[in-house]
């Protein structure tokens, strides 16, 4: 099979392969149960490699175009077996926030606090957990099978492993990352213990006491911790539906003068919203005019039910970036395999810092992370929770529809695993997490990803329960929320 590709085209290669495939099949130049070529073949026919052949099948397949049988290859599907394409959510989202710069003069946001009331949450028998930060557990069967393969390289787990990560598992990362836009090596990569790890060892690094540094409102709860905990002076850049308000970001840029900016600009945690590429570039820009450092983490991009913009890092010809991804919110995070693509004038440093943390990240973990990517299991997951999670989260903005008080807002996020619900400010939030926790419901409180005694009521919800705990927890969740709203 011959397929023209434009390797000066913005459109990814694999995406390009996809789309000619999927022009024949539609067009019925390729006939339902043919078999396409396979991995090796098209891979060298097309001269890509083979993970690129292998992304675009499995975008075919989560398309519903094409099948995949175990150990004979890729099928096509007849019209009657291909998956209808998903409705998209009837009510926009209506999150509009007040935009309101947030910079806290005290206290510190108790993450590890927040972290063992989660753990405690876990243990109780009977509760709908929407504020879980984790997809709930699945595909254990392929992971028992992987994780036997990958203990065939155990005689190496004698050996202390190098602290910037395996090397074939970094070539892995890499060919993933190129093929979402960046021009990344193997040798610019480091694996760490989760992106949290990644996180707390570029604030060491690059943040001193008394720095200012630039996050959205609201943010990730670990980083914001972790700045507290150096002592770092926080600005606070309110969200709008489209991302950090960048006029009010240009304005502290040139006042405050700060030494980062910590951004999540796909699928951001916890609103789940995606921005532009317009958006992107200019706040590179703004980054670059300024001369402050840009940590872009991306930990739900792979969770993407659309075609996302190219990462920021992807725009990034001045080393401003660094991009920071992790396995956990994909795979399981009990394994703690993360990654930073960093720049090689800071690569030495931040490896050598990391080795004063741990030697190297568990080795088992890497092989196991290492053979999901090598057989394609990976890419099959993803398009197996992609399609569950878009199920799961239409199921629960129609629940919101149904059950909440018109006074709530939501966003509505193409992809991840949390949506976040704007509530009233004149909302008791503390007495809605405990009225809700009373009944079994465990929410994810808003106030936990703003500066203490910051913010505006909000409420952050895993989407990717299945369907019957959704529809239970929205129902009691929703009388809590009018209770609320008749006593205002």
């Amino acid at each position: 099979m011959k397929i023209p590709l434009d390797r000066q085209a913005k459109t990814p290669i694999y995406l390009q392969i996809r789309n000619r495939i999927g022009h024949l099949i539609h067009t019925g130049r390729l006939l339902p149960h043919a078999q396409l070529p396979s991995i090796r073949t098209l891979a060298h026919t097309v001269q890509v490699n083979k993970l690129t052949v292998l992304e675009a099948y499995s975008v075919l397949e989560a398309d519903g175009l094409v099948r995949a049988k175990q150990g004979a290859g890729y099928f096509i599907n007849p019209p009657e077996a291909r998956v209808s394409a998903p409705q998209k959510p009837l009510l926009p989202s209506a999150f509009n926030p007040a935009q309101a710069v947030i910079i806290p003069t005290h206290s510190i946001n108790d993450f590890p606090k927040i972290y063992a009331a989660s753990l405690r949450s876990h243990t109780q028998p009977d509760c709908i957990d929407f504020g879980l930060g984790f997809p709930p557990p699945s595909g254990l069967e392929d992971l028992q099978r992987i994780a036997r393969r990958a203990m065939k390289e155990a005689p190496t787990f004698f050996d202390l492993g190098h602290p910037q990560g395996d090397l074939n598992l970094r070539q892995h990362i890499a060919q993933i990352l190129i093929q979402q836009g960046l021009e990344v090596s193997c040798e610019n990569l480091i694996v760490t213990s989760g992106s949290m790890q990644s996180l707390s060892l570029l604030v060491e690094y690059w943040v001193q006491p008394g720095d200012w540094v630039v996050v959205e409102a609201p943010t990730y709860h670990g980083f914001l911790s972790s700045l507290q905990q150096r002592g770092a002076q926080i600005i606070g850049i309110p969200m709008t539906p489209q991302g950090m308000n960048l006029d009010l970001l240009a304005q502290y840029l040139a006042s405050h003068r700060p030494k980062l900016i910590y951004t999540m600009s796909t699928l951001h945690n916890p609103t789940g919203i995606t921005t532009s590429v317009e958006h992107r570039q200019k706040l590179l820009a703004l980054a670059a005019q300024y001369d402050c450092l840009v940590i872009e983490d991306n930990a739900y991009e792979p969770l993407s039910f659309d075609v996302t913009p190219p990462p920021i890092k992807a725009f990034d010809s001045q080393a401003q970036v660094i991009y920071v991804g992790t396995f956990s919110k994909t795979l399981m995070p009990g394994l703690r395999v993360g990654y930073m693509a960093v720049t090689e004038h800071h690569r030495k440093a931040l490896t050598e810092r990391k080795l004063l943390h741990d030697f190297h990240v568990s080795a088992a973990s890497q092989a196991i992370v290492k053979e999901y990517l090598a057989s394609g299991h990976y890419r099959r997951r993803l398009n197996h929770m992609r399609i569950l999670h878009r199920e799961r989260r239409d199921i629960m903005l129609q629940g919101l529809s149904r059950y909440l008080p018109p006074a709530v807002t939501w966003t509505v996020p193409a992809g991840g695993t949390f949506l976040w619900l704007q509530l009233p400010d004149n909302f008791a939030l503390s007495d809605i997490c405990q009225a809700a926790a009373a009944q079994k419901v465990l929410v994810g409180s808003g106030a936990a990803f703003f500066p203490p005694q910051q913010g505006y009521p909000a409420l952050r919800l895993n989407f990717a329960l299945p369907a019957a705990e959704t529809e239970r927890g929205l129902q009691i969740l929703g009388n809590i929320l009018k209770s609320q709203a008749a006593l205002q």
